[in-house]
């Protein structure tokens, strides 16, 4: 590998932040909390994940037109997450 390969691919890991790294280990812990512990998995899971994937350093999830762009383009815009949260709520409680 050559210096500019080098240079480029430690680009995102000199641009972590402390609460970048913070919150990802916020995440973590709900990450932890949902999947060893079961606490509340179907609201702790998601939102351990999203905790993680928005504070990566650099990430193209979260540059215009990525993933968690798409995705908050057609699930917080159009309000469909939280019909999908209490949807899933409602069946883990059971009728």
């Amino acid at each position: 590998m050559d210096a500019a390969t080098i240079s480029r691919l430690s680009q995102g890991v000199l641009n972590v932040t402390p609460g970048a790294l913070l919150m990802m280990a916020v995440g973590g812990i709900l990450l932890y909390l949902a999947i060893e512990k079961d606490y509340e998995p179907v609201l702790l899971l998601p939102i351990g994940a999203g905790c993680i994937l928005a504070n990566l350093p650099l990430s193209p999830l979260v540059a215009e037109g990525g993933l968690l762009t798409i995705l908050a383009k057609f699930g917080v815009d159009n309000e469909l997450y939280p019909l999908l949260i209490f949807i899933g709520i409602r069946s883990s409680i059971g009728s």
